[in-house]
C-alpha cells in the first residue's frame, strides 16, 4: 500500500488557486527546457522515502479540509547555503481533486496511510466532479458523498 504525505496549502483559497500556481510553475519549467513538475521545498526530510515513492501523493489541506492531491515523483534532499538540510518534494503536474476531509491545523507535514486518505472525486460517481464546490462541500459534510 502507498504511503502519502499531508501538508497545509498555505496561501491558497481554493483548488483553483492551487491549480493556477501549479500551471504557472509548469510553464516556467517548460520555458526553461525542464519537465513540468512543481517542487515544494520543506525543511523536514521524510524517513520513509521508499514507501512514499511507491505510488504516494502529497495531499493538500486547503482552508481546513483535504481537497486535492499531487503525485509524488521524487524526493531530493539538499543542504542550503545556510547549512540546513532541506527536501524538495517533486510533484506531478496534475492537481487531482479529492473528497473533502476536515483537518485541524498543524506544522510541517504528516504521513497519511492509504486507508485514511480521501478518495479521488472521480470515484464518487457520475456528475460529482461537475457540481458547484459549495454543493459538493455541503453534501460531503452531511455524509451524503
Amino acid at each position: 500500500m502507498a504511503l502519502h504525505l499531508l501538508k497545509l496549502c498555505v496561501g491558497a483559497e481554493s483548488i483553483e488557486d492551487l491549480r493556477v500556481w501549479v500551471s504557472r510553475r509548469a510553464l516556467i519549467a517548460i520555458a526553461a527546457g525542464l519537465e513540468p513538475h512543481s517542487i515544494h521545498t520543506t525543511r523536514m526530510v521524510p524517513k520513509r522515502i521508499e514507501e512514499l515513492l511507491e505510488g504516494g501523493s502529497l495531499y493538500w489541506v486547503i482552508k481546513g479540509q483535504v481537497q486535492a492531491r499531487q503525485k509524488l515523483l521524487d524526493i531530493r534532499t539538499f543542504t542550503g547555503e545556510d547549512g540546513i538540510t532541506r527536501c524538495d518534494l517533486v510533484l506531478g503536474p496534475e492537481v487531482i481533486e479529492t473528497a473533502i476531509q476536515p483537518r485541524r491545523p498543524f506544522q510541517g507535514w504528516r504521513y497519511l496511510v492509504e486507508e485514511d486518505a480521501p478518495r479521488d472525486i472521480t470515484t464518487l460517481g457520475k456528475g460529482v466532479a461537475d457540481m458547484p464546490p459549495e454543493l459538493k462541500r455541503e453534501l460531503m459534510e452531511l455524509g451524503l458523498l
